[in-house]
């Protein structure tokens, strides 16, 4: 449940601290006084877009920050542990927005994208609005929410796997037929490209030795010079280095024979002698083997140009060229035997096929099952919510079809929501009958409904009170307060009725100081709360009348239901407006 929640410099809110309890929390307040920028904060914690737009003017940052109680959420806390984020009992959410575009998040203290965010929320706070009334009148959702109310998802995701798997079969299978058919040319093509690499024939590293081969033919008169005239320096001629060093051995002996002070090792000159005779004799047949070969270097050039030719074709690298002639010969191999490789497809396909019906087939009975309970549940709420001719339907579109033939990505079925709202009339798809008020209720029954089997701790109700008043809005209030009993409900509401129910009230409201607006609110007490439900009855001008009829609903709203043991008696409204 959403126990704080912080805002700084967001819309037209300088700085403010909210609490909420468990149960229902009531918002209310003027038209315009910044209902709704409550929401809007709460939707940036859940990875909503962000911009500088919501930033206060003459402020450079908003920052949002809610904390959270999960202690009994296992899927929220099995989310965060997913997604490597602590998974505590109390979770912090923060959101900063900056005007220079340095947005960040924070989950407990860690870095968080708006993809976290928006896969915590799932299982953690879900706000009724506008968009909400929009999901549920889109067909394509109401599959999903009878899957969440029957209890059928684990079976969904079985099913979803199989059809997954065939859809990749086929695909595969595809690509195979289409293999067959151009397989002549693409043999032809491939044993082409083969005979290229074959002819040639390249070895791993050749093209760096033929280089280095080539740079040696190319310059072997150059080097043959050089090579002659080190072994003539060092040895080869009079007055060589090695005729030198000599010498200076034999009067280096001769001094150390008379003096042996002197700091020097005749056996470490001695030896430099034999290395630079060594040195000098390899020079000598380094020469003697250096040929200029122009015929030599004319194949080394041309075989050199042929592989490089081949390298600028498969990959730029020697490593590459060899890679994709495995490659050619596999694929050869693979092409000339796609007969057998699309039998053996064709049976996995069968298989795969047989097991994805036989698992649609049982989901189809499932949500069958759940359809008939889902109506029953929802004409109870909707007949509750002052609708007591309406009737709900779960219509399966595709009904008369077997599963080979309407298998698609959710199963063998397409289900649209219907309703009747009179007598008489013929079951209509939601989106084609609903007004305003109808709507609401439609969408508060189902909540209310869904509240019962889903996991998320809190839900937000915006414009609920869309369309209904009197006894209706009595009604609603009530049904709020019933879903409060297994979630934490904050509800923004117009409607002194509704207002009646909360365990909690939050009153908005604008001021002005230093020629700035801003948006405050404040937790109310009884004596508020009367005055405030007094101001929702009565206009600008509370009377002691109106304050009489808030006590009432107040009363009433308190009151223990005989039939729900729920406070809400059925006179509430009558106390209201007698």
């Amino acid at each position: 449940m959403l126990q704080e929640l912080s805002i700084n410099n967001f819309a037209i809110i300088d700085e403010l601290h909210v609490s909420f309890d468990e149960g229902l929390n009531i918002i209310s307040g003027e038209t315009g006084a910044g209902k709704s920028i409550l929401i809007g904060a709460v939707s940036l914690l859940l990875g909503d877009r962000a911009s500088a737009d919501m930033i206060r003017t003459h402020q450079d940052a908003a920052d949002v920050e809610a904390l959270f109680h999960i202690g009994q959420n296992e899927a929220v806390r099995e989310k965060l542990a997913s997604l490597g984020f602590p998974a505590e009992d109390e979770l912090v959410i923060r959101r900063v927005i900056s005007r220079t575009g340095k947005n960040r998040a924070h989950v407990n203290g860690r870095m968080a994208t708006l993809t976290h965010l928006s896969a915590i929320s799932e299982a953690l706070i879900n706000i009724c609005g506008q968009h909400e009334h929009q999901l549920i009148l889109a067909a394509e959702n109401h599959i999903d929410i009878l899957d969440e109310f029957g209890g059928c998802l684990a079976a969904r995701e079985a099913y979803e796997a199989l059809y997954a798997r065939r859809q990749q079969i086929s695909a595969r299978l595809a690509s195979l037929e289409d293999l067959r058919r151009r397989r002549a040319e693409k043999i032809e093509l491939i044993e082409f490209q083969l005979k290229e690499l074959n002819g040639l024939n390249p070895r791993a590293g050749e093209d760096a030795a033929l280089a280095d081969e080539k740079k040696m033919l190319a310059n072997a008169q150059k080097l043959a010079e050089c090579a002659g005239t080190a072994y003539a320096l060092l040895y080869g001629e009079s007055g060589s280095v090695s005729e030198q060093l000599k010498e200076a051995i034999s009067q280096i002996g001769e001094i150390l024979e008379i003096d042996q002070g002197l700091n020097l090792s005749l056996s470490e000159l001695e030896g430099s002698y034999l290395a630079l005779q060594e040195a000098a004799l390899t020079l000598r047949d380094y020469a003697a083997r250096l040929v200029f070969d122009p015929e030599r270097l004319a194949a080394v050039d041309e075989r050199l140009n042929a592989i490089n030719r081949l390298k600028r074709k498969h990959g730029g690298t020697m490593d590459l060229v060899l890679a994709r002639k495995k490659e050619m010969e596999e694929e050869l191999v693979r092409v000339s035997n796609v007969e057998e490789e699309i039998a053996g497809l064709a049976k996995e396909k069968e298989i795969a096929s047989a097991q994805m019906f036989e698992k649609a087939k049982a989901l189809s009975a499932q949500r069958k099952k759940a359809a008939a309970l889902l109506k029953k549940a929802v004409d109870r709420q909707i007949h509750d919510l002052n609708m007591p001719h309406a009737s709900f339907f779960v219509e399966f579109l595709k009904k008369d079809l077997p599963p080979e033939a309407s298998c698609g990505p959710k199963g063998a079925d397409e289900i649209e929501f219907y309703l009747t709202a009179n007598v008489g009339e013929e079951p209509k798809p939601l989106n084609k009958i609903a007004s305003g008020g109808e709507l609401s209720r439609i969408v508060l029954a189902l909540k209310n409904v869904l509240s019962q089997t889903g996991s998320v701790g809190t839900v937000v109700f915006d414009e609920v009170d869309s369309g209904i008043g009197g006894a209706t809005a009595e009604i609603v209030g009530r049904k709020l307060k019933e879903i409060s009993a297994h979630h934490q409900v904050i509800c923004i509401t117009h409607l002194p009725q509704i207002a009646s129910y909360g365990a909690a009230h939050l009153k908005v409201s604008k001021k002005v100081s230093g020629g700035r607006t801003s948006t405050l609110v404040e937790r109310i007490g009884e004596r508020e709360k009367i005055e405030e439900i007094s101001r929702m009855l009565g206009g600008v001008d509370v009377t002691e009348t109106a304050k009489e009829h808030a006590r009432a609903m107040i009363a009433a709203a308190n009151a223990p239901d005989e039939a729900t043991g729920t406070g809400g008696g059925a006179n509430a409204q009558k106390s209201a407006t007698r």
